[in-house]
């Protein structure tokens, strides 16, 4: 019986990683994409912008 608990933590970790990846993939596009695309887009138009903002120190 010792190998049944040995391979129950795997099979267990496996199963759950199986419905990680199918849940993802499910995920992908479908009617969220455009939600999805424009919130990305919004946060790297904000990191770019705030990196092109000069800093003024000690001013």
């Amino acid at each position: 019986m010792d190998y049944v608990s040995a391979l129950v933590p795997p099979v267990v970790m496996a199963a759950f990683f199986i419905g990680l990846v199918v849940t993802i993939v499910k995920s992908q596009g479908g009617p969220n994409k455009a939600k999805e695309d424009a919130a990305v887009e919004a946060a790297i138009s904000r990191a770019e912008s705030a990196q092109q903002t000069p800093r003024t120190e000690g001013a």
